[in-house]
């Protein structure tokens, strides 16, 4: 096999999907493990792959695995399947909190590991991905390992003192985005739109404006001015915005997010 996960929930449904769409490998080489039947049963049907209540047997027949599970399973997990893992296996860990010097430890003796940090809109293969590898990991392995993850959107390599900044400005930043959605439709629909379409207003407006940030190149603030017309509705509604303290919200918010990041 050449690809195994022990645990099927979301992100790993979303990691398998998102290969499997782009053909960069097959169903049938893919196994996936996990202690709800349930979720077995889940990937078996809607991906095709091969399942098994059997952590071990993913970590016996996998060359890439990714370890899938919440972070405080992580050390039953390791224990369980370290023996079986071989200095050729690639171990990718999606888990925050869990450095790699934490991984290695419990591994008990050098293995080739990648910390990753996705987000939910992997889901939709628009998720945004930070990866780093420890030191056993080659140049040609990273880009194996760059190359699954890019099936289900952007992927950047960073330094591992930059992943509890990865946590706050996207990890968790799909929370604070929906919040704005939903605020954005409260108000919509406070002046009389219907909330399915002010939903889709509101989504739409939020997806385009994050697309001319990366498409145009365009500093944010640049942008934001292109809209704020001299004594013009817009230019009030940021007046209002920045009065009740938003951008400083923001920052302050993500400043918590990466401090609880770092006492994982």
């Amino acid at each position: 096999m050449k690809l195994g996960f022990i645990g099927t929930g979301n992100m790993a449904g979303a990691i398998i999907g998102g290969i499997i769409k782009t053909g960069l490998i097959s169903s049938e080489e893919i196994i996936g493990s996990d202690i709800s039947a349930a979720g077995r049963e889940h990937v078996q049907k809607v991906y095709g792959v091969h399942v098994t209540p059997d952590n071990r047997k993913v970590a016996e027949r996998a060359e890439v695995i990714f370890l899938c599970v919440k972070p405080q399973y992580y050390s039953a997990v390791i224990a369980e399947i370290k023996n079986v893992i071989s200095n050729k296996q690639l171990v990718i860990s999606i888990a925050p909190g869990k450095k790699l010097g934490w991984l290695e430890e419990h591994f008990g003796r050098p293995v080739k590991l990648v910390r990753t940090m996705p987000n939910t809109p992997a889901m939709v293969r628009e998720g945004m991905t930070a990866v780093c590898p420890n030191d056993c990991v080659n140049k040609e392995e990273l880009e194996y390992v760059v190359s699954l993850l890019k099936t289900i959107g952007e992927t950047e390599v960073v330094p591992e003192n930059l992943i509890d900044a990865v946590v706050a400005v996207s990890g968790s930043s799909p929370a604070y985005v929906f919040i704005m959605i939903e605020a954005m439709a409260d108000a919509a629909v406070a002046e009389g739109m219907p909330r399915v379409q002010a939903y889709k207003f509101a989504a739409q407006a939020v997806y385009g404006s994050a697309k001319m940030v990366l498409e145009t190149g365009r500093h944010p603030g640049e942008l934001k001015d292109m809209v704020c017309s001299p004594a013009g509705t817009t230019i009030e509604a940021v007046r209002i915005l920045e009065k009740k303290s938003f951008r400083s919200a923001l920052i302050e918010s993500m400043k918590a997010c990466a401090e609880v990041s770092r006492k994982l």
